[in-house]
C-alpha cells in the first residue's frame, strides 16, 4: 500500500535531468507539489501523462500546485524526455528506486503475463507542511492531469 493521506511525505533529495540535486523540502518552499511517480520516460502511456500534465501546468500553477515527475531514469534520459516533449515541469531521476520505497510505489507488477518488481503509476499531492492531502491511484495515462484538476476545483 502506497503512503495515505494526512500522512507526511518522506524528505528526499533526487538528481533533475541536469543532474542538480532537488528536495523535497526546498521544492515546497514554493508550494504545493505533486509529486507523481511514472515507470520510464519516453514510453507510451508515460508520455501521454506527461503531455497531458505538461498541458495543464498553467492551470496548476495558477491552484498553486507545481508537477514534479519521478521515475527510475537516469537524468540523461531525463533531459531526453523533456527535450522531445517539450516538458514544463520537473523530473527527477531515481535510479535506486529508495523514494520510491519510502513513498511505497515500488513493487510487484504484471505486464504482458510477466512479474517483475517496478514503479507503479502513482501521484501524491503535498502541502507545503508537508503532508499528502490526496493519493492519485485510480486513473488512466490520458486523464490524470483532469483527475488533479477536478480534486483541486473542488477542494
Amino acid at each position: 500500500m502506497p503512503l495515505a493521506e494526512h500522512q507526511q511525505a518522506p524528505d528526499f533529495s533526487l538528481p533533475d535531468a541536469q543532474g542538480e540535486l532537488r528536495s523535497l523540502s526546498s521544492l515546497l518552499k514554493q508550494g504545493r507539489v505533486l509529486l507523481y511517480f511514472y515507470p520510464k520516460a519516453m514510453t507510451p502511456g508515460c508520455t501521454v501523462q506527461a503531455c497531458g500534465l505538461r498541458d495543464s501546468n498553467a492551470d496548476l500553477a495558477a491552484l498553486g500546485v507545481q508537477v514534479v515527475g519521478v521515475s527510475i531514469d537516469a537524468p540523461k534520459r531525463l533531459a531526453k524526455f523533456i527535450e522531445k516533449e517539450q516538458l514544463n515541469f520537473l523530473l527527477l531521476g531515481d535510479e535506486d528506486h529508495q523514494v520510491a520505497d519510502a513513498y511505497a510505489v515500488w513493487g510487484p507488477k504484471k505486464f504482458m503475463g510477466k512479474e517483475y518488481d517496478g514503479l507503479h503509476r502513482i501521484s501524491f499531492l503535498i502541502e507545503q507542511d508537508g503532508k499528502i492531502s490526496k493519493v492519485f491511484d485510480q486513473f488512466k495515462t490520458s486523464n490524470h492531469h483532469q483527475v488533479v484538476l477536478d480534486h483541486l476545483r473542488q477542494s
